[in-house]
């Protein structure tokens, strides 16, 4: 089992598309293991986005992300990182193709609706930034 970050970005929580966006990876077959709304301030969010600090979009990153609240999840299940990931769309929701969360619903590149955790690793320290162990629940067999 596989557990990966989600966030519904401030454009997706403002459309109201947070429980659409959320509801496909359920009917995928995953898992939510918490959730909850949190609007992030600037520290949590350069804390976020630390791997992209030296990139010219960096602090426009941190004004969109910080521009309203983002519902924030940990999503579980078998290949969790991927299938999130394959799901959401290219970055660049233009370049998505219809099916997909961005292909779907997005227009605009710095504001693409979703951020999931790019690899295992990733995920671990990207939901320790949201989420205490007590907040995630474990799955009963």
């Amino acid at each position: 089992m596989q557990r990966t970050l989600v966030l519904v970005k401030p454009d997706g929580v403002k459309r109201g598309l947070s429980g659409e966006i959320l509801s496909r990876f359920e009917r995928r077959g995953l898992r939510i293991a918490a959730l909850k709304m949190v609007w992030m301030d600037k520290a949590l969010a350069e804390r976020h986005y630390a791997v992209h600090r030296e990139k010219p979009f960096f602090a426009s990153l941190v004004t969109f992300i910080t521009s309203g609240p983002v519902m924030a999840a940990v999503i579980e299940g078998r290949e969790a990182v991927d299938v999130v990931r394959r799901m959401m769309g290219e970055t660049d929701p233009i370049k998505s193709a219809p099916g997909t969360i961005r292909g779907d619903f997005g227009m605009e590149l710095e504001e693409n609706l979703v951020h999931g955790s790019d690899s295992v690793d990733n995920a671990r320290q990207e939901i320790a930034n949201f989420f205490q162990d007590g907040e995630i629940i474990a799955q009963k067999d």
